[in-house]
């Protein structure tokens, strides 16, 4: 059958889905997934694969994408990472008899995409981009999509957009933030770019950010025109999103929890994250189980304190504790699935200065530095980890003491350095002059020392290279003198009945 393609893919294998669950690193597997199906979603990715593992390692394959084959788990869109053509193709030539489309992922901002050179980091590099999307569409039996940022200019976005159509794409997410635009300054995405993609291009397209409730979708539908709406964020604290709905936590994490248990195996780590997620506001409140969840190592171990969890909250449903919830700020009780609401950056002022800096400063310190007592209940996490180790930990700044630094590189210089030098300053100075450092155990005088005297042939106690001694007798005058009596008495005996003559 001929490959299907643009919007007759999007209506006949898509099902015409609007409500898209985001690829999510280690986040949107097979029981999330599922879990999210159940509750309105129609069309799901799986997490970022990376291409040049998936070609390598079997394994790879198998625990990311082959054991997680199941009929209601579909449709399905595989997303990959990669940046060489040839590698892309392969990975895709693997997968695609287990989903229904490949995506190229071009829109992860994280630092470990900036490493490996790969999602966003690529927006740059259109003819390499185009090389990858048009060999995909070509050697492909599914179709190839892309998942995209926008750039601060909105023809830019558009050009970007058309080209990757021009090359194959038949199916663009557009998130509406640009590059640099995550973490503390992640702020608002753009619909209006989005909103350009879509009168620009001929093909589907989804739209991705600011999706924090079902009424968030229609509106975005309604404002850009696209086909569907991506939630990554929104899904993962309210994977009823789509439903429009906002039922109690715990009712979300236990039928996640039993979705884990029918389908095995899944990782602990990704039970663990969206436990988290889910119960973000509540832990935020009991911080005792919020260190729980955190150390238990097995499934039953983390069901256990979510149960926990759900025990505290009906117990404050019962006695009508409400006060906590109208200072928080949050529009439900804490024990609802409702989004996690990242603060806005400032923004620019009137001169064109950017407050990035002052965002980044306040952002930073997310607990309040310790007294001048280094009292544990302004502590950070970490530190007070560290002060549960060692009580007599000292962490206030004026208190610590102070090191001598070095002369060079500003680091704690040794504390008997001949050089008043750390150790790597010192080993690179007493190499170049030829000298010793007690300190640090450095020898290098010592050693040139004891080479020149072996290459003089000279040790120590005077011996030549030959193996005698300066100013001995030679072998011939010692056979001409008395031998030297030997240190056994028996020995004495022996050789001097044997210098006598016989009678």
């Amino acid at each position: 059958m001929a490959k299907l393609k643009g919007f007759e893919f999007w209506k006949k294998t898509l099902k015409e889905a609007r409500f898209v669950v985001a690829p999510m690193v280690d986040q949107s597997e097979l029981a999330w997934r599922l879990l999210s199906r159940r509750h309105g979603a129609q069309l799901c990715y799986t997490p970022m694969l990376h291409a040049q593992v998936f070609v390598r390692d079997a394994n790879y394959r198998r625990e990311n994408l082959y054991s997680e084959v199941c009929e209601e788990d579909r449709p399905l869109i595989t997303q990959f990472c990669a940046n060489d053509p040839e590698v892309f193709v392969q990975a895709a030539l693997l997968a695609q008899n287990y989903c229904d489309a490949i995506d190229l992922n071009l829109g992860c901002p994280q630092m470990i995409a900036k490493r490996g050179h790969y999602g966003v980091f690529l927006q740059d590099e259109w003819e390499l981009l185009e090389k990858m999307v048009r060999l995909a569409n070509e050697k492909l039996s599914v179709p190839i999509t892309c998942k995209i940022r926008v750039f601060k200019e909105m023809d830019k976005t558009v050009r970007y957009a058309q080209m990757l159509e021009n090359a194959g794409c038949q199916l663009l997410t557009v998130h509406g933030r640009t590059k640099d635009q995550k973490g503390a300054m992640t702020g608002v995405a753009n619909w209006e770019h989005i909103m350009a993609v879509r009168k620009a291009v001929n093909i589907p397209v989804f739209a991705n950010g600011n999706i924090q409730y079902l009424s968030d979708v229609e509106r975005c539908i309604q404002e850009t025109g696209v086909q569907g709406v991506m939630s990554a964020e929104g899904n993962l604290h309210n994977p009823a999103l789509f439903e429009g709905c906002s039922p109690p936590v715990w009712e979300m994490a236990e039928e996640y929890l039993e979705v884990v248990r029918q389908h095995p195996p899944c990782t602990l780590s990704y039970v663990r994250a969206h436990l988290f997620k889910l119960w973000h506001h509540t832990l935020q409140i009991h911080q005792d189980l919020r260190e729980e969840l955190a150390k238990v190592k097995t499934l039953e171990g983390l069901a256990g304190v979510s149960k926990q969890l759900r025990l505290r909250c009906q117990e404050e449903i019962a006695k009508e504790k409400d006060v906590e919830e109208k200072d928080s700020g949050l529009p439900f009780p804490h024990w609802i699935c409702q989004p996690y609401v990242r603060p806005v950056p400032k923004e620019p002022v009137a001169n064109g200065n950017s407050q990035g800096s002052d965002v980044k400063k306040n952002v930073s310190q997310k607990r309040a530095l310790e007294d001048s007592d280094g009292t544990t209940d302004t502590l950070s996490k970490n530190k007070q980890k560290k002060r549960s180790r060692n009580p007599n930990k000292n962490f206030c700044p004026e208190q610590k003491p102070k090191y001598i630094k070095c002369e060079q590189c500003g680091n704690p210089k040794g504390n008997k350095c001949v050089f008043n030098l750390c150790r790597g300053c010192c080993k690179k100075k007493a190499y170049k002059e030829v000298a010793d450092c007690p300190s640090h155990g450095l020898r290098f005088k010592t050693k040139a020392d004891k080479q020149k005297a072996e290459e003089d042939g000279t040790k120590e106690d005077g011996t030549k290279e030959d193996g005698t001694k300066e100013g001995s007798a030679t072998e011939t005058e010692r056979d001409s003198s008395s031998p030297q009596p030997p240190t056994d008495p028996g020995t004495e005996l022996q050789v001097q009945s044997e210098t006598q003559p016989s009678l």
